[in-house]
């Protein structure tokens, strides 16, 4: 069952609700000087970093893809490439990643943009029952299962982090 309560709503929380994916919202303050939103959401949240992905907006051979890693970890652009039948990676310009997500950075969520873009979601999130990743803004994480997030993001696995 989608969450009845708790949390802003956001086009990632209308998405899991569509799709009657069960999660949890979890809201904390957002600090202005921060801008390593994932680390601080782990510290806020007081949640092991290797839980907490952050959502990344890639370019792979011209094209926009998202890849979704441990905020204890960085992107590998080649794995990213290979696990979408690409030759070449490199991070999207954050102002063409807010335009096509529909969010702003350090809030930028897997789920629910505004143009959908592939997904490959790390094959860690397999080690948890639950993960948690940004819920469309800055403060506002949402807690679910890996497989959840697949289904809603029509994603897959691979190996990605480095």
């Amino acid at each position: 069952m989608p969450a009845s309560t708790g949390g802003p709503i956001t086009q990632a929380t209308r998405a899991l609700d569509a799709a009657q994916i069960s999660y949890t919202p979890h809201s904390y303050t957002h600090d202005a000087a921060m801008h390593e939103f994932g680390t601080e959401a782990s510290a806020k949240l007081g949640i092991d970093p290797d839980r907490v992905f952050k959502t990344l907006v890639t370019v792979v051979d011209g094209a926009l893809a998202v890849g979704v890693v441990p905020v204890s970890g960085k992107l590998n652009l080649k794995n990213m490439a290979a696990a979408l039948g690409g030759k070449k990676a490199s991070m999207a310009d954050p102002a063409e990643a807010e335009r096509k997500t529909g969010y702003v950075v350090g809030g930028i969520s897997p789920i629910g943009q505004k143009v959908a873009l592939p997904t490959v979601l790390d094959e860690t999130a397999q080690l948890f029952d639950t993960i948690f990743v940004s819920g469309g803004r800055r403060g506002f994480d949402i807690e679910l299962a890996p497989d959840g997030l697949i289904a809603v993001t029509d994603g897959k696995y691979a190996d990605i982090a480095q």
